[in-house]
């Protein structure tokens, strides 16, 4: 499993409407079979500052991903919102039971 966090600084003024533009994208999002998990989470302590947490069942379901329409949607609703540009780092999930013990 591939999972992405997308490191995100939002404009103060637009933090309710990024906010509310990455949840639906999250909902959508879940119903793409590719997709296990999509978590949206605000920092407490500097709201504008948000991680998506995108879990992907395989390699090629990232451009799966980046080919729907409410990515395109949330992308393009979101630009002027950020206060820099977005980072993104890539991870491998290593569970428990890949090395048959925990």
């Amino acid at each position: 499993m591939l999972v992405v966090l997308v490191q995100v600084q939002v404009k103060p003024e637009h933090v309710e409407a990024f906010r509310q533009e990455s949840l639906a994208n999250a909902r959508a999002s879940l119903q793409e079979p590719g997709i296990a998990r999509f978590d949206v989470l605000q920092q407490q302590d500097d709201p504008g500052r948000f991680v998506l947490v995108e879990a992907y069942r395989t390699p090629e379901a990232p451009a799966a991903h980046k080919a729907t329409a409410h990515y395109a949607r949330w992308r393009d609703a979101v630009a002027g919102m950020l206060a820099a540009p977005r980072t993104s780092l890539r991870y491998a999930n290593v569970h428990p039971d890949d090395a048959g013990r925990w």
